[in-house]
């Protein structure tokens, strides 16, 4: 029942008395002690000890009491000397205390008061503590530091306690001016806040001890003229200056702080929404309608007016009804359902269990509000309940939540953008809150949906059941979840929580949502798939090795940067047997090849499938399903152009697979690869640097290189097509790197690859038994390769070291203006020691390899249909398209023929050849590589050696 006392009318231009004043300021403290009794009920005992003690440690710098630093604290609060019951606590707490008064000391401190929730409707157990010390106006800074550090102390020990506890230091003219040192909210918003803050102190505040409020003296209806009605007080002696404290007027709610008040409740609702998602309501509140008062100024009108009672002066109670009437008011009333939701969920108060334990009056203002609200006991049961709230009822209600927590950001967003620069909050911390916002509750492809932040404490469920789709008569590779599914044949009958593609998603989807607990009982209905609950459980241990949970919010240096991932695990053949085919037969290897992306004589590939579970700096989790085609490739590639974007800070990669089969060996393997190639191409930590790569898989090659920051592959069915790919020109040197299981059966290749370097033209070569083996690496890495049947050396090297000389004498006098040194030919013989092979450079080796011989000379011309022709001349004589057209090489071949003077057919070599500058349009008047050449020599020879064969 509201108590209600005489009405209080201050008039300050008719006159105003001291006993007035004094009558008004003692109803302040009628409701104030109200709150202080109610405040302490809340708490255990030993919780309560903290509250009694706060004002007395900082009156008295005891050795004995918590919080001592040393004897130069500043101590003495205003108008303070503790009563009984706070001395009696003091010496239960520490026997040795005993109380003095130090007589006229000049006190440090002017005010105590305890803020927020404490008293009131939304308080509970688990609620903090957050207290104004507000230290004399002259204090020096060595004595701030000292109570800032006292306060600190302080914290921690309430914390032993079970309390946490903030104290927040400053002075009230401090306050006035917008410098408190410290930021009140303890969410770097205070700045942001100062009007709304104090809005709120001055409703929901306790005076602990010291200065009361001089705001408390001030009629509503003059708050506009405030400053003239407090020095009237003051300079008139209505009321003596040192028992009160002021922190100013608050007539109104700055438009240009609102949205950034919003944008911080947002931040904080997003992970725990019931208390921030009223404060954020009633920040739309001031923002849309400000013909009504503020909650502050209700309060204070209400006192004013008689009204004593702590039900009707709750804060909650007042804020509720506010957000009702405006919201009708408004024509929103749809909204109300979840303004009443919070609220119920904020204070705590399960009120359809009978057994029910907690403040009668708590229970008293929450039934009254309840019944006003028409809800009937099923709906309480269900709220109340929470615990064993299950998947569908969370989806349900974190709907309305992102709803709203999206309407209030897009509102905030926009009027931060109207405001522009006079706006208390930043454009980045907008951005900032838009991230979180987006990271949170944003659909996109992949990501795993969270379905509870912060709504219920658990979703953990005692028993689940993962079906594959054939098992209910399905096609397709389909997953069902069910929960206590006894029977499989109740399938028919059960809803199903969630479908799913595949296995992967179905498993990261209950673990990252807490369906899955050590307890959890597990069945798995495989049909035709090869899952089994040992699988799953591998699985799970996997998950929970890689990812926390619950996934803690993204910090906010992380969300003030572009998204990066953070780790990648790799399920491979999650539910799949990739060598169903031989398990059937009981075969598993049939060679001594045990490379699983070769594997077997077969060199068959063992990753059927990739679950790419990533987890990025925003905290979201995405998950990427490989199942058809190249499975290994497309995430390797994913990955890379992951990494592309900040090289500097690799993401770590985990790879599991089944334990069945090579399960073990098979993640080795992946986990060796995706290793080596993010080592080559972003070593240093920059990159991607320029190379390409070889990975042989499944019988076949992939080149792996970069183009600018996105990676491609290329898929080369035979080693001639491989060979062909690594002629092929590049624009600068692209070393050839193969991964360590490429070309195990061409030692020779992956030595010459080894050995290339930039910078020179390298000939290696390796002759045995009449077989010779030739290798050219250009200036730019492309790579060329000869066979030959000769037995000496130098015929084998001769006719190579003189066509390439004449290609390098040509550059050299072409480029005789250019600063950039030309390509030299270097020699390496290919050696085995010691088990490998390895190029031994040979310095000396073209000295060695002068032969005469017939000069053969080809000089391309470009077509008018861009065909490219060659004149061959052979000991000057020439021999020309425009002459002879197609039968220009049987004529060549012929000439040669003729001018032996052995019959005996013997391979013929080009000494020399020209290639015209616009070859490649693109690359006009550009060098043409050294592997150009090659390639048309080959041809050409090739072409000519047939018709003398």
């Amino acid at each position: 029942m509201t108590l209600h006392a005489a009405p209080i009318v201050l008039d300050f231009e008719e006159g105003i008395d001291r006993k007035t004043l004094r009558r008004l300021r003692d109803r302040f403290l009628v409701v104030n002690d109200q709150r202080w009794q109610r405040a302490c009920s809340a708490l255990t005992y030993r919780q309560q000890v903290v509250l009694e003690l706060l004002p007395l440690v900082f009156h008295r710098n005891h050795p004995a009491l918590p919080g001592y630093l040393d004897g130069d604290c500043p101590e003495g609060v205003s108008c303070y000397t503790p009563d009984g019951r706070v001395l009696e606590a003091a010496r239960r707490y520490a026997r040795s205390f005993h109380y003095r008064d130090k007589g006229s000391r000049k006190p440090d401190l002017d005010s105590l008061f305890l803020m927020g929730s404490p008293g009131t409707l939304g308080h509970s157990v688990a609620s903090d503590l957050d207290v104004w010390l507000c230290h004399r106006q002259d204090l020096p800074e060595r004595g701030v530091h000292c109570l800032e550090r006292k306060a600190d102390k302080l914290s921690k020990w309430a914390a032993t306690l079970g309390v946490e506890l903030n104290v927040f230091v400053f002075s009230a003219a401090d306050w006035r001016a917008g410098r408190q040192r410290v930021e009140v909210t303890g969410e770097n918003c205070g700045s942001a806040q100062h009007f709304l803050l104090l809005d709120e102190f001055y409703r929901t505040s306790i005076h602990l001890a010291g200065q009361y409020p001089l705001w408390w003296l001030i009629p509503v209806e003059r708050e506009a003229d405030y400053e003239r009605c407090r020095r009237q007080l003051v300079d008139c002696r209505f009321i003596k200056a040192g028992d009160y404290i002021d922190f100013g007027a608050v007539p109104e709610i700055p438009p240009e702080e609102l949205p950034g008040a919003g944008i911080w409740q947002l931040y904080k609702g997003i992970d725990a929404p019931w208390k921030s998602m009223l404060k954020l309501l009633l920040i739309e509140c001031y923002a849309t309608d400000r013909d009504r008062p503020l909650l502050s100024a209700s309060f204070k009108q209400a006192i004013h007016r008689g009204v004593i009672s702590a039900d009707a002066l709750d804060p909650y109670v007042l804020l509720y009804q506010r957000l009702e009437q405006w919201l009708l008011a408004s024509g929103e009333e749809h909204r109300l359902p979840l303004v009443r939701r919070s609220l119920y969920l904020k204070s705590g108060l399960p009120l359809s269990r009978a057994s029910m334990e907690g403040d009668a009056w708590r229970v008293r203002m929450l039934r009254t509000l309840v019944e006003s609200w028409g809800w009937n006991r099923p709906e309480l049961k269900q709220l109340d309940d929470r615990q064993r709230w299950r998947a569908e009822d969370v989806i349900e209600l974190r709907r309305s939540v992102v709803n709203e927590l999206t309407h209030g950001y897009r509102l905030l967003a926009r009027m931060a953008r109207e405001q522009g620069t006079e706006a208390a909050i930043s454009a980045n911390d907008v951005n900032l809150l838009g991230r979180k916002l987006y990271a949170a509750f944003q659909r996109k492809a992949g990501k795993v949906e969270l379905i509870n932040p912060g709504l219920v404490s658990s979703l953990a469920e005692e028993n689940l059941s993962f079906h594959h789709r054939s098992e209910q008569g399905g096609s397709g590779d389909g997953w069902l979840l069910y929960r206590d599914l006894e029977d499989p044949s109740d399938a028919f009958w059960q809803p199903v929580i969630r479908r799913a593609g595949n296995l992967a998603e179905l498993l990261v989807w209950c673990y990252c949502n807490g369906l899955l607990s050590r307890s959890t009982r597990l069945n798995v209905r495989s049909g035709h798939s090869v899952a089994s609950v040992a699988e799953v459980r591998e699985t799970l241990d996997a998950l929970a090795e890689a990812l926390p949970y619950p996934l803690p919010p993204a910090p906010r240096q992380a969300l003030s940067r572009a998204v990066r991932p953070l780790r990648n695990l790799l399920l491979l053949n999650v539910a799949v047997d990739p060598q169903a085919h031989l398990t059937e037969r009981g075969l598993h290897k049939l060679s001594a090849r045990n490379d699983s992306l070769g594997f077997s004589g077969a060199r068959e590939n063992l990753v059927a499938t990739v679950d790419q579970v990533t987890l990025n700096s925003w905290h979201e989790v995405s998950l990427q399903h490989y199942a058809a085609g190249d499975t290994l490739i497309q995430c390797l590639k994913n990955v890379l152009a992951q990494v592309a974007v900040n090289p500097s800070e690799l993401p770590d990669i985990r790879v599991t697979a089944p334990s069945r089969g090579h399960g073990q060996t098979i993640a080795r393997r992946v986990s060796e690869l995706f290793a080596d190639v993010l080592r080559q191409f972003f070593a240093g930590g920059t990159g991607p640097h320029p190379l390409r790569y070889i990975i042989e898989m499944d019988q076949r090659y992939f080149l792996l290189q970069f183009n600018g920051r996105e990676p491609g592959f290329v898929a080369l069915d035979s080693r001639s097509a491989l060979m062909t790919a690594l002629l092929q020109p590049q624009e600068c040197f692209l070393p050839v790197v193969p991964d360590r299981y490429a070309l195990q059966d061409s030692p020779l290749l992956k030595a010459v690859c080894e050995a290339s370097e930039a910078g020179n033209v390298q000939v290696f070569w390796h002759l045995q038994e009449g077989q010779g083996q030739l290798w050219v690496v250009d200036e730019c890495g492309s790579l060329w390769q000869q066979v030959a049947r000769v037995t000496q050396r130098r015929h084998l090297l001769a006719p190579l070291l003189r066509f390439l000389e004449s290609v390098v004498e040509r550059r050299q006098l072409r480029q005789i203006d250019n600063v950039e040194p030309v390509a030299g030919i270097r020699c390496y013989e290919l050696m085995r020691r010691a088990g490998r092979w390895q190029a031994d450079f040979r310095p000396d080796i073209q000295a060695d390899t002068r032969i005469s011989g017939l000069e053969v000379q080809a000089v391309g011309v470009q077509q008018g249909d861009s065909t490219l022709r060659f004149d061959l001349y052979c000991n000057n004589r020439e021999f020309t398209v425009q002459e002879y057209g197609d039968r220009l090489i049987p004529a060549v071949a012929h000439y040669i023929r003729s001018s032996r003077q052995s019959p005996e057919a013997y391979p013929v070599y080009l000494t020399d050849l020209h290639l015209p500058h616009d070859l490649d349009p693109q690359l006009y008047q550009r060098d043409i590589q050294t592997s150009q050449y090659l390639f048309y020599r080959t041809q050409l020879e090739d072409a000519l050696n047939r018709h003398l064969g």
